[in-house]
């Protein structure tokens, strides 16, 4: 599965919040499938997203990109280091948890 069109397919066709601040309450509410993490995320996000995935039972992908492309595949012209997934829509993205999920 190629990852990069399963977020794109996501974010046209399904429910998704942009950025590590709305990812963390999110998170913390519990409504969320899944969290995409660029690779530059700041390391005190990344800390707190993972406590809080952990509490929540929620899978975390590590997108092997900075948050520049993250952003480029999601078709917005600014750094996304976070997508948080509450629908998946017609995308396949949850069918990457088998491979790339921590």
């Amino acid at each position: 599965m190629d990852l990069n069109k399963a977020i794109r397919m996501v974010v046209d066709t399904g429910k998704v919040e942009l950025g590590s601040d709305k990812a963390k309450k999110i998170a913390l509410m519990g409504t969320a499938k899944l969290l995409v993490l660029a690779n530059n995320i700041p390391k005190h996000s990344l800390n707190d997203l993972e406590h809080y995935a952990k509490l929540s039972n929620l899978p975390i992908i590590e997108y092997k990109g900075n948050s520049l492309e993250l952003g480029t595949i999601c078709g917005k012209p600014f750094p996304v280091s976070a997508i948080t997934v509450i629908e998946e829509g017609n995308s396949t993205i949850l069918k990457a948890l088998t491979s790339d999920s921590k």
